[in-house]
């Protein structure tokens, strides 16, 4: 009769346990063949690994493997109907919430803060971070007005990420039109508990679909609804987001064209130097946002941040940040500024490490987002 082996008895680095046996998994959730496996992704697909040589074929076929790999159709059909309410006025901007269908499944609320004065008015589609914290969620990033319960944890969460700020209405009162709404799962969507996020994933892949899929048609949506709307000048509309929000800001930018410029704070690396021993993505749970099933065996992260290329994209990141070692933050910066290069538009991008910073998105990182945005829109 075999004796289980004792918990705390671990694999060693190539493999096999201390008594000569071969591991079948090793620093926690990893497979023993985890090496194999990322040595297998080339990213067959990537710009300049691709067989199509030109760009704007490319950027067709790139954009449409990583529509097919979303699992969720799009909406182009389905009206947006808005509903505008709980309107206020403040310090040189009108705040609102509007109602709308991102999704033929569910009508979504978010906050649109307007400027004071003549339109149409350059746009900003800000998205808000995961943090797992999910009694807020576009009142990460605007102050609720309207819900004086949630206005203590706002605040806590700005002083935890953002100096303090709520970085929508810094954006309201320097002239842009802001929208922000709630993910599936945060603020009015929830709130979702964190070892909800799992099973939340598997049952959208039972029924075909994808968590992670959904989350980006709606971003994609909600940049098309900015467009419609006759007080924004469609033709500048950018994505901002910080943590999370940076991948959706980057990824709303390669799936759709109504967004201008992107900038992404605290999230870009490549795929093989993240998935290393004790990484965040290898807990599941929240990077089921963020996961496109079968998507890495044709593009890497860059490789689909570059579909929106050579419109202007801003991506900072943190030396000292925990998630995204600076490994993957180096690869991801090299194949995106051979990208942009390859446009002749090297000065449309910025990539940025701030030694100093953490997981983050203090008050000099947003006055630097925000003096780009006035450049670039």
């Amino acid at each position: 009769m075999s004796v289980p082996e004792p918990a705390g008895r671990r694999a060693r680095g190539d493999g096999t346990r201390a008594g000569g046996d071969r591991a079948a998994v090793v620093d926690g959730p990893l497979p023993a063949f985890h090496p194999v496996l990322k040595d297998a992704l080339t990213f067959p697909l990537a710009w300049g690994t691709s067989p199509i040589h030109d760009f704007r074929a490319w950027r067709r076929a790139a954009r449409a493997k990583v529509e097919e790999t979303l699992l969720v159709d799009r909406e182009d059909g389905t009206p947006y109907a808005p509903r505008f309410h709980r309107r206020a006025e403040q310090d040189g901007y009108t705040s609102e919430l509007v109602t709308l269908s991102l999704t033929r499944h569910a009508r979504v609320r978010a906050a649109l803060l307007t400027p004071h004065g003549p339109g149409p008015f350059p746009a900003v589609l800000l998205l808000h971070d995961h943090g797992a914290k999910f009694d807020i969620g576009k009142e990460k990033l605007v102050r609720p007005w309207y819900d004086g319960a949630r206005l203590a944890s706002a605040q806590a969460w700005t002083e935890r990420c953002f100096s303090g700020r709520f970085v929508g209405d810094e954006l309201a009162r320097r002239g842009y039109v802001v929208l922000v709404a709630d993910a599936l799962g945060w603020g009015d969507r929830g709130p979702l508990a964190y070892d909800q996020q799992q099973a939340l994933a598997s049952t959208f892949h039972h029924l075909g679909s994808s968590l992670a899929g959904l989350m980006a048609r709606e971003d994609a949506r909600a940049a098309g609804f900015l467009a419609r709307l006759e007080r924004v000048d469609r033709r500048r509309i950018a994505a901002v987001g910080f943590s999370m929000g940076a991948f959706r800001a980057w990824q709303a930018a390669a799936l759709t064209d109504d967004v201008a410029a992107a900038a992404a704070v605290c999230w870009m690396t490549g795929l093989k130097e993240m998935m290393v021993p004790g990484n965040n993505t290898l807990r599941g749970q929240s990077s089921f946002h963020m996961l496109h099933p079968g998507l890495s065996r044709h593009l890497d992260f860059p490789d689909v941040a570059s579909i929106a290329a050579p419109r202007p994209m801003l991506f900072l990141d943190g030396g000292l940040d925990p998630l995204f070692p600076a490994d993957g933050v180096r690869v991801a910066h090299a194949k995106l500024r051979a990208v942009w290069r390859s446009r002749h538009a090297e000065e449309r991008l910025r990539l940025r490490t701030w030694p100093d910073l953490g997981h983050v998105f203090v008050d000099r990182m947003q006055d630097e987002v925000f003096d780009w945005l006035d450049h670039v829109l």
